[in-house]
């Protein structure tokens, strides 16, 4: 295999929790009322388990907790099936594409993150596990406020969704730039750091501004100092121990990410 000295051509980046949607805050909503309304209780730590995945998948992975079966079984006497997984996912795009755009605000320091790197001549690119559908939705909405990407990918325009490599190859082949080794992948789930891996790209695991740490802006800012920097370790180790090969509080630490993945490269390493 011939030495890939860089520098980094793509950087692509997650959607909610890593550069729009503080905290990843509607997902986790839409799905606790989803399950809510059949007569199922699930935590917000529950539904963040899966975060990344496609929708779908991600209730299907709801769906086989034990105990959203138990509450399941104790309705029915039978457990979740492919028809309640198919009305579940139904019920979730109804009253998810209701309240994204209340989750639409820009996540501190990405706009100005992208104008760095684009100024570097790097190509800027997103994968999600928001439908088509949902990011038709809020693509208009958030380009006005400044964040634009030049190619971005959902689950439903690829065989499958996260952990698989599918969204961010497709989106390395929108933007035309290869060897995957010269690009990054971006995200604050464990699946986001799966997806890059198994696409043989860099990865970087943000935790603050994330799922692993699903607080709202001022809900980081009003944690006592330790507890804070409790959260944030326990998310990065968690990041980490997925395979992540940087682990920053946000997006805005992305020009020194690459400063170093194109110090490496220029060693001749790679992911």
């Amino acid at each position: 295999m011939r030495t890939i000295r860089g520098p980094v051509l793509a950087v692509i980046f997650d959607w909610a929790g890593t550069v729009v949607d503080f905290g990843s805050r509607a997902p986790v909503g839409a799905f606790v009322e989803t399950f809510r309304r059949s007569g199922v209780a699930i935590t917000e730590a529950e539904a963040r388990g899966p975060m990344g995945m496609a929708k779908r998948s991600h209730i299907a992975e709801l769906l086989r907790l034990p105990g959203v079966i138990e509450q399941w079984c104790a309705q029915g006497g039978a457990g979740p099936e492919e028809a309640d997984l198919d009305r579940l996912y139904s019920e979730f795009i109804v009253l998810q594409s209701s309240i994204l755009v209340e989750h639409a605000d820009v996540i501190p320091g990405a706009v100005e993150t992208m104008e760095a790197l684009r100024s570097e001549g790097i190509l800027l690119g997103c994968t999600t596990g928001y439908s088509r559908a949902m990011m038709d939705i809020l693509e208009p909405e958030v380009w006005s406020r400044g964040l634009r990407f030049d190619a971005v990918v959902t689950p439903d325009e690829v065989p499958s969704g996260r952990p698989a490599p599918w969204m961010a190859l497709a989106a390395a082949m929108r933007l035309s730039v290869y060897p995957l080794s010269a690009c990054v992948k971006v995200g604050d789930t464990v699946v986001d750091i799966q997806e890059g891996l198994n696409g043989g790209m860099w990865t970087a695991g943000v935790t603050e501004t994330g799922n692993e740490m699903g607080l709202s802006e001022a809900e980081l800012e009003a944690l006592p100092p330790k507890k804070r920097e409790q959260m944030r370790r326990d998310a990065g180790e968690r990041l980490t121990h997925a395979g992540a090969h940087f682990v920053i509080d946000g997006v805005g630490k992305m020009p020194d990410v690459i400063e170093e993945i194109n110090t490496r490269l220029a060693r001749g390493e790679r992911p």
